[in-house]
């Protein structure tokens, strides 16, 4: 069977040492750069329950303004979320919350770092928190939410540079 052409190797595993045991990367040999991170999750739920949320009359409170700042905060703790991340000192994070279409939201999370090692995972994190929390807002009223299509979107910084999802 003839080897195929222009398709890239496997990566290695970081977070894997030569026995298979999960460690945290040694990134002290990074120079410090500065990285930033653009990742989106999809909220699908009932047309009435959307409703709800942009007048602001879920029962438990502004549910968009409650899953800006829990996305806010989850990025800052990812860390202690995540067990083989790094601690980052993160400089800035914005959450935001549309509507996308007649039933669904989609939130999008920004953060950014001077640091030796990616803020992919607090993007994440905080898209995903985001996420939770508007299902716990309005689960009262709409047991039906899903949760979808959490993603990176797009990273700067660091040794790979820039990449983009197409």
């Amino acid at each position: 069977m003839a080897k195929e052409q222009n398709k890239p190797a496997p990566k290695k595993l970081t977070h894997v040492d030569g026995r298979g045991a999960a460690r945290m990367v040694d990134v002290s040999n990074k120079r410090i750069t500065a990285r930033r991170a653009l990742a989106t999750a999809r909220v699908r739920l009932a047309p009435e329950t959307l409703a709800m949320i942009l007048d602001g009359t879920v029962p438990k409170g502004d549910a968009l303004a409650v899953a800006r700042v829990a996305g806010i905060q989850a990025a800052k703790r990812t860390a202690d979320l995540i067990p083989l991340c790094h601690p980052l000192p993160i400089e800035a994070v914005t959450v935001e919350i549309n509507r996308d279409g007649p039933d669904r939201l989609r939130i999008e999370a920004s953060a950014t770092v001077q640091a030796r090692t990616g803020v992919e995972m607090e993007a994440l994190t905080a898209v995903a928190v985001a996420a939770l929390t508007i299902y716990d807002m309005c689960k009262a009223v709409d047991r039906n939410i899903v949760i979808e299509t959490i993603q990176l979107e797009e990273k700067s910084g660091g040794r790979s540079g820039h990449w983009s999802r197409q």
